[in-house]
């Protein structure tokens, strides 16, 4: 996608701005960003709009945006709420291209209509809306600061999107102080309209922007933005910090898959399936955000640590197995490499421990060998201050040491651990764009960011599995059950939707007596499960109303009287449409696959072993749809009790396939027929590879038509 694709380049890229709330006086948001915009040497036209003032910061300022001669790109609002839809319908007469909206007391204050009405005017004028409720905008291309935030942003390569106001002027400040270069900072504030997919698709494709960070809270309109992460993520490191990781704000459903798809949960998966590199905090998405940004993408997988102390070596060899990163063992080859940098006393295995004995000299020799090498993909490099430590020195040679490393490509970072003057020298380095921690997990997690966004720049792209479904037959149900004044189907209504879709169920019949329950029965075969078939009982078992493991007709027919005793006891009011006779399926390993619409990414499936693994250990893993082959697989390894599936103790290996088959074709249901908003099947039984799977009980909820 080209940057004049997403219709963005005038929002990026602005030849003039008028400012409708400019003001002269010293306090005033107006006042702060024309400041702004003036001292941060804005190379376009800028148009003050004060209609008391006939000049502001020296420019003539005009009573109205219709007073402007020439054509505007952008406006930025500063004035009430309640004025600024009459200004929006003077921008759009105008023929303005984006508003930027700093204005608050919008939906954030609960005036959702006025927000809606702002909106409206401005897409039916041809504009494009950021906010309300910002800070503003910086863009690096046209040197515009059009915020109230902090004079004197540093230009580089990183960009920003944030949601908080507040947060957004914070992390300027904080950009500054750890000498991150920002090619463009956005707050989003409401997203009444352009949001974080709109921002995200212009810079996949921006020349000035190589790595990205998001700053959420809550996300709208999710599928899009999940279609503008995958595109992204393939080009720049993306890394997203979210607020609010409790489950309090997760919708539960009738089902598994409603009350274990906890906010975060999901969140945190979707990410990981987009390629977003999360972070826990500010302080670790901005060391991720400086290293990434500035170091080059390694070779290969191979890592070797150069240590002068053995213990910060073992620390730093705990954190590569935390933070997937694999390090060079090779015990000939690194000997090869390093023996003739080493002291006599130190040791060749990775970690490479030159001791504490090691001069300046030795740590020098070790780190340029390990550069010579093609094996050696990335360096880690840790120092303990020793007695002979001089800061001066050991600046002045890591730094040419990063110099060599950076003309040659390959990554390095570097802890030091010491006192007063370490932490000195670890400032002095850092001011200068290198990459020097005290912390050696800290150190370490910034490359295992790096490997993972390597990772995901090497992944296949895979299309999504598309499988034909019988569309029209599931339609026709879910009809039925909305016309009999219901929001879930019968468990013949989801077994036939099951069925439309090519996933085979048990042999069953729904049967009114105790005649019709023993002719069913022997015409399926014994054994057989008898259920309760009613609107009004949605959990079966709950109400007695299930008797499994039937074996001859005395069986059947004291389970039908009883089920009907315990339904009419459980509910006296309840509809009962009959019994369900089913065939007893063979036994087999466990497992759960729900599907559900997500409030933040739509539909999204989930996986899980059955029993105490989803009931207790909550042992499950989830995906937006739509679910490729290799999203599948990832799917299933991510639960703790995949290798139940290799088997185990001599047991052979589960019909995997058989599992992926049911989670592309649940899939297709509920990316086919939008009125269905969950699907549970509870248990799936998976037998050994090569003999499928069954069915044994599926719940599906329904809505009337949805909004995409």
């Amino acid at each position: 996608m080209n940057q004049s694709d997403t219709g963005m380049d005038l929002f990026f890229e602005p030849r003039s701005v008028a400012v409708i709330g400019a003001s002269n006086t010293v306090g005033k948001i107006g006042y702060k960003l024309m400041d702004n915009i003036v001292t941060g040497e804005y190379r376009g036209k800028l148009y003050p709009i004060n209609p008391r003032d006939a000049e502001v910061f020296g420019l003539k300022a005009y009573t109205s945006i219709t007073e402007i001669e020439g054509p505007v790109d952008m406006v930025v609002i500063a004035i009430p709420a309640s004025f600024v839809l009459d200004e929006v319908d003077k921008c759009a007469k105008k023929g303005v291209k984006f508003l930027v909206i700093i204005t608050s007391g919008f939906s954030e204050a609960g005036n959702i209509e006025m927000e809606k009405k702002v909106v409206k005017a401005a897409r039916d004028g041809g504009m494009r809306v950021l906010g309300p409720n910002i800070f503003g905008l910086y863009s690096s291309r046209v040197s515009l600061n059009a915020t109230f935030g902090p004079k004197g942003v540093k230009k580089g390569s990183v960009s920003i999107i944030t949601q908080s106001g507040a947060l957004g002027i914070a992390m300027i400040g904080m950009t500054a102080s750890e000498g991150i270069g920002l090619s463009s900072i956005i707050s989003v504030g409401n997203k009444a309209d352009l949001d974080e997919a709109d921002l995200l698709d212009y810079l996949a494709s921006d020349e000035n922007t190589r790595a990205i960070m998001l700053y959420i809270e809550g996300i709208t309109r999710g599928e899009r933005m999940l279609g503008s992460l995958r595109r992204v993520t393939r080009k720049k490191p993306v890394i997203v910090i979210k607020s609010g990781r409790s489950k309090r704000g997760a919708m539960a459903a009738a089902s598994h898959t409603g009350s274990l798809a906890g906010s975060d949960e999901v969140f945190d998966a979707v990410m990981r399936q987009c390629g977003v590199l999360r972070a826990e905090n500010l302080e670790e998405g901005f060391n991720w955000l400086k290293f990434i940004a500035e170091a080059p993408l390694p070779s290969g997988k191979d890592t070797v640590i150069v240590t002068n102390g053995g213990g910060i070596g073992v620390m730093a060899t705990d954190a590569c197995e935390k933070y997937g990163i694999e390090l060079l063992d090779e015990p000939e080859l690194l000997r090869k490499i390093f023996s003739s940098s080493m002291p006599s006393f130190g040791s060749c295995k990775n970690p490479i421990d030159i001791t504490g004995q090691a001069s300046e000299v030795n740590y020098r020799e070790a780190l340029l060998a390990a550069l010579e090498s093609d094996r050696v993909h990335s360096v880690m490099a840790l120092y303990c201050q020793t007695a002979d430590f001089e800061k001066v020195a050991y600046s002045e040679m890591i730094t040419l040491i990063h110099n060599e490393y950076m003309r040659k490509h390959k990554p390095i970072a570097y802890s030091l651990v010491g006192g007063e003057e370490v932490t000195e020298c670890v400032k002095y380095l850092r001011g200068r764009g290198i990459p020097a921690y005290q912390g050696v997990y800290e150190m370490v997690s910034c490359f295992g960011a790096l490997y993972r966004f390597r990772e995901n720049r090497l992944k296949e792209v895979q299309e999504e599995v598309r499988i034909d479904i019988g569309t029209e037959a599931i339609c026709s149900m879910v009809d039925g059950a909305l016309k009999d004044g219901r929001d879930f189907l019968l468990a013949h209504e989801a077994r036939a939707v099951l069925e439309a879709a090519g996933i085979s169920t048990p042999k069953s019949v729904i049967v009114r007596n105790i005649e019709e329950a023993v002719g069913a029965a022997e015409r399926i075969g014994y054994p057989v499960v008898m259920k309760i078939v009613s609107r009004d009982i949605l959990h079966k078992s709950d109400a007695g109303g299930v008797a499994l493991d039937l074996d001859d007709r005395e069986e059947v027919m004291d389970a039908y009287q009883l089920i009907i005793r315990n339904a009419r006891k459980y509910d006296p009011h309840a509809r009962i449409d009959g019994i369900e006779v089913s065939e007893m399926v063979h036994k087999g390993l466990e497992t759960i696959i729900g599907a559900r619409r997500d409030r933040s990414f739509g539909p999204i499936i989930m996986f899980g072993l059955g029993g105490i693994y989803v009931e207790i250990m909550k042992d499950v893993s989830f995906r937006a749809l739509p679910l490729s082959r290799s999203e599948a697989i990832s799917l299933l390894k991510e639960v703790r009790s995949y290798p139940l599936l290799l088997g185990v103790r001599g047991e052979e290996s589960k019909d995997i396939e058989g599992i992926i088959d049911v989670m592309i074709r649940v899939g297709s249901i509920l990316r086919s027929v939008k009125r269905i908003t969950d699907m549970e099947i509870n248990p799936l039984f998976v037998y050994e590879r090569g003999k499928g799977v069954k069915v044994v009980d599926v719940r599906i909820m329904i809505a009337k038509d949805r909004e995409e």
